[in-house]
């Protein structure tokens, strides 16, 4: 059972992303473990740089110590297989989601589902032709973030009030108002990241649901060397209190939790890379990536990329990996298209 002092509880945030409470000033430093076999690079800054180099480039990952490379590489729980090669889900003993013998489905209703499911995969590491241009929009701006948000439409939207919000006084998005891009497209893919995080989390051990407590945000960025399009998902956002696990009040947006503090919350950053284009030619480098970036303690990932005071809630932040371009949050709206229920921060 773990215990943390009460005092800390106004001091703890568990994302940059806005609630009723004042966020603290980031933390300048990160925990190092004290028994590393070799000496560790700078935190944190080397190691997102070095994370970011091995989910690239052959020439990019292939420039990483071997050492940190395989640290690293103990740290990623894939919810899309890395290699080009599909892997087999059913062979992972930590899901029975798409067993025949458990879910009673016919061999043909497996096939069916198999092929679903490499469509899915082949979503992520190539995407539709608007992600891939918004992907080399990126690079070619050389990463600059308002090459990004030129690609909103102006018009603003009004955050609904989904699941209690206005009942429970709690503003979930740094400001009341969101936005969407103008390529439908685009929108439609940001639902489906959501959707399917949700739907694959049970393979690596994570049961994760698309609601104001849980998975509702990311954090959209661009890698400071490449310009490569990212975004930082935070999941268990918001768990219940409860005096002897999980003592830590976080205001207004925590009201009416059900979420409970466990180890799951060492797989809540996810992280999805867009396709990697070549800044000289047409051609691309690196496929589309997602993946959940395991933060357990003593792992490389805790160690220089989880600040010392939200150590407890294993917080990434998206400024470590590169440069903000906004956030991008999704409510269940009943009865609403899943690209409605996106909007733009």
């Amino acid at each position: 059972m773990i215990k943390l002092p009460l005092s800390f509880g106004a001091a703890l945030a568990i994302s940059l992303c806005c609630s009723s409470s004042i966020p603290l000033p980031r933390a300048k430093s990160a925990t190092k473990s004290l028994f590393l076999p070799y000496s560790s690079p700078p935190c944190p800054s080397a190691i997102a740089t070095d994370l970011l180099s091995v989910l690239g480039s052959k020439n990019d990952a292939s420039a990483v110590d071997k050492m940190e490379a395989t640290r690293i590489w103990s740290c990623l729980r894939f919810l899309v297989p890395f290699s080009t090669e599909i892997l087999k889900i059913r062979s992972d003993p930590r899901s029975n989601r798409f067993h025949a013998e458990d879910s009673g489905f016919s061999r043909g209703r497996m096939e069916i589902r198999r092929r679903s499911l490499r469509e899915e995969d082949e979503r992520i590491r190539w995407p539709p032709e608007p992600v891939m241009e918004l992907a080399r929009l990126a690079v070619d701006s050389g990463g600059d973030p308002a090459a990004i948000q030129a690609a909103l439409d102006p018009a603003v939207l009004k955050i609904p009030d989904v699941e209690g919000l206005e009942e429970d006084k709690c503003q979930l998005t740094r400001t009341p108002y969101g936005r969407r891009f103008i390529n439908e497209g685009l929108n439609a893919y940001l639902a489906f990241l959501f959707e399917l995080i949700s739907d694959r989390s049970p393979m690596i051990g994570l049961n994760i649901n698309l609601s104001r407590y849980d998975l509702f945000h990311g954090h959209i960025f661009l890698a400071p060397d490449t310009g490569r399009l990212g975004i930082l998902f935070h999941a268990r956002e918001y768990p219940a209190y409860e005096k002897n696990i999980f003592p830590i009040n976080m205001g207004y947006c925590q009201r009416g939790s059900c979420l409970a503090y466990d180890d799951s919350m060492n797989l809540r950053n996810i992280l999805w890379l867009a396709p990697l284009p070549c800044n000289r030619t047409k051609g691309w480098l690196a496929p589309g990536v997602l993946v959940a970036l395991d933060a357990h303690p003593g792992g490389i990932i805790y160690d220089c990329l989880v600040p010392e005071y939200v150590n407890y809630v294993r917080t990434i932040y998206e400024d470590d990996l590169g440069y903000n371009v906004a956030d991008v949050n999704y409510f269940n709206i009943a009865d609403t298209p899943s690209s409605r229920r996106i909007f733009i921060c």
